[in-house]
Order: structure tokens, then C-alpha cells, then sequence
């Protein structure tokens, strides 16, 4: 019945197809059979059971937050962290600019000094969070891979100078003795098998 009503549609005059496959009801007894039959069907009761299925299980699906944490992927871009060498144990950080100029946020501010060595250094170096969206292009431009996302996305503090100074981001000196310096897996970090990836300059051309 559907297929001749469908076979034997009408073109109105704007040229849209009219396809009447099913009469709606007229009057209030139609339209109540219909709200029955459109509410309780299958599928509502498969969800309900589903529901009751899972309250009276005992399996916690949670996490107790904030003693339990979940894994961060190896690429989320959370606070930022400066690195340390692994053979000297000072900062990678040489001061170049870079994450400063290419901050699309313009939340980097860099100053640097000379020291007793002519060499130059970091003297001042901030990160403001409230502006930064975690691009993570800072990172990806840093030719000493100093500057990386780390998986510390708890940044709320009740000093406004937390956000974000350089001896914070830094990792501490204990924590390189030991050897415990993570590196990070996304923008800016080491990929495994870099030595072999990197062409080596001929001696002559």
C-alpha cells in the first residue's frame, strides 16, 4: 500500500514531490494510538533494562579524584616545563627568542643578560597562563628543546606569580641527579631514533 501511494505521488506547483505514506489521525483517539505506539516501543525498554543492568552492579566506573588520577596521553599540551642537560645538569634554555617571537598569544616574556663569560643567559623568563591556549608552538620551535609540554594540567594557585616563573617551569637539580628528568613524548621533546634520522654534514662538498 505504501509503494502504489508512493508510486502515485503528485507534484505540487513549486515542483516538490508530495508522498503521503502515512495518514495522520484526525481525531483525539488516532492521535492517542499513535503517542502510544511512537513511546512504548523496543528500544525504550532495551535502554531501561541497560540502565538497570548497570545500577545494581558493584563496579565503580569512577576515578576518586584527586587522590586518583587518569593517564594523560603522551601528546596533551598541558603546563609547560624547562629542561636541564642530562650531562651537566644546566639549563638548555640559550635565550635565542624563539617561543617569544612565534607565541601567536603573546603571553612569552623573555629577558636576557650577558655574563662574567660574554656568554648570554636567561634572566628573566615568564609564561602568562591566563593568555596562553596551549598551542604548543613554543615548543615546537626551540632549537634546544628547552621548552616542552608537560602533563601537569593543575594550574590553579592563589598568587598571581605562580603563573608561570622560570624557576617553576625548571626542573630541579635533585631531580636530575637522579636521573628522574622525563621527557616529554609531544611537541618539542626527542623522538626515538633521532640520531639516525639526522643527516650528517659531508667533510667535503
Amino acid at each position: 500500500m505504501k509503494m502504489e501511494q508512493f508510486n502515485n505521488r503528485n507534484v505540487s506547483e513549486n515542483g516538490y514531490y508530495l508522498v503521503d505514506i502515512e495518514d495522520y489521525p484526525t481525531d483525539g483517539w488516532g492521535k492517542f494510538k499513535r503517542v502510544v505506539k511512537r513511546t512504548f516501543r523496543g528500544e525504550l525498554f532495551v535502554g531501561l533494562w541497560v540502565v538497570m543492568r548497570e545500577m545494581v552492579k558493584f563496579d565503580v566506573h569512577t576515578i576518586q579524584y584527586p587522590q586518583e588520577k587518569m593517564p594523560i596521553g603522551p601528546r596533551y599540551r598541558a603546563m609547560h616545563e624547562m629542561k636541564r642537560l642530562w650531562e651537566s645538569d644546566a639549563e638548555r634554555c640559550i635565550g635565542c627568542g624563539l617561543c617569544e617571537k612565534i607565541c601567536i598569544s603573546d603571553c612569552i616574556r623573555m629577558d636576557t643578560k650577558i655574563d662574567e663569560n660574554s656568554r648570554k643567559e636567561v634572566s628573566s623568563y615568564t609564561i602568562n597562563l591566563g593568555r596562553c591556549i596551549f598551542c604548543g608552538y613554543c615548543a615546537e620551535v626551540c632549537p634546544e628543546l628547552a621548552i616542552t609540554h608537560g602533563g601537569e594540567y593543575e594550574n590553579g594557585s592563589e598568587q598571581r606569580e605562580h603563573f608561570i616563573m622560570y624557576e617553576d617551569m625548571l626542573t630541579p637539580i635533585d631531580v636530575m641527579k637522579a636521573g628522574a628528568q622525563v621527557e616529554f613524548e609531544g611537541f618539542g621533546a626527542i623522538t626515538p631514533h633521532e640520531d639516525a634520522r639526522v643527516k650528517k654534514t659531508p667533510l667535503a662538498y
